[in-house]
């Protein structure tokens, strides 16, 4: 059985409505079966940069603390911002891991490039061993074990480290089995999927910090992801980036949300 951990954390995010994270790692924990679920108390406090380019770094730090003592095998992350994967996957085996990253956003960004410093949109680029070294994987994830599935809003300093990685567009979704056979071409044993909600059309998710167009339909995501599961062993899975606006949107939002949850657990 799949075992929850609720990470509410805001202080990766760029968005001058960051803190919309806690209600809507909130709304998804009321979803989730009770005994399976773990919720951190997440401290709200911004925190300090530490003389770093990150955005308030050392509560990132504690955070991933917390994180860390909590996980186990088979663990489901519900965040808060994106960059709660980093610490997820810090606290995981990684020897023969493979990272699906379904995100509008590629977050490739470094300390030195981010517009925002904001260490959500460098989560990925961290996983990769690269960036600000309190906070970026050593050793990082091998470049040919990840897959991005749904970048399409980039900045120029994203584009030569995104073009290193495997990529799959929106209409790749049309056929079920592409992630698939994408991941199984890594030679990985398993896989962990992350998921930023606004890798979805906003047709179907209202409740993000920045909504892109041309999105993904969230059947066609969970279909993606069971065929994946199929062929490679799920080593857990991130869903990150609710952000409502009010507690009607979360409801409008949920049923989306809850398909995505059914896909990876």
């Amino acid at each position: 059985m799949a075992r929850f951990l609720v990470v509410p954390q805001w202080q990766g995010s760029p968005s001058a409505r960051a803190m919309l994270l806690v209600d809507g790692a909130s709304a998804i924990a009321g979803d989730l079966p009770r005994a399976a679920t773990t919720v951190l108390d997440i401290p709200l406090e911004a925190g300090e940069s530490l003389g770093t380019g990150v955005h308030r770094l050392s509560a990132l730090q504690r955070i991933r603390s917390m994180v860390a003592e909590a996980m186990a095998p088979d663990t489901i992350v519900i965040g808060g911002d994106c960059s709660v994967t980093v610490s997820a996957l810090d606290a995981v085996d990684r020897d023969s891991l493979a990272l699906v990253w379904f995100d509008a956003h590629p977050d490739l960004h470094t300390d030195e490039t981010s517009p925002s410093g904001a260490f959500s949109g460098m989560a990925l680029r961290a996983i990769l061993g690269d960036g600000e070294p309190q906070l970026a994987l050593s050793p990082g994830l091998p470049a040919d074990r990840v897959v991005v599935v749904g970048a399409r809003v980039l900045d120029d300093a994203e584009e030569d480290p995104l073009a290193r990685l495997t990529s799959l567009g929106i209409d790749d979704l049309d056929d079920e089995n592409a992630l698939a056979t994408a991941v199984a071409s890594t030679g990985a044993s398993a896989v962990w999927v992350h998921i930023d909600v606004d890798v979805l059309d906003p047709s179907e998710m209202a409740g993000v910090s920045t909504a892109a167009p041309f999105g993904a339909r969230a059947a066609a995501l969970a279909s993606a992801i069971r065929a994946l599961r199929a062929q490679v062993p799920l080593a857990g899975a991130t869903i990150a980036g609710f952000a409502p606006r009010s507690p009607v949107d979360a409801v409008d939002d949920l049923g989306a949300i809850l398909r995505l949850v059914g896909a990876v657990a």
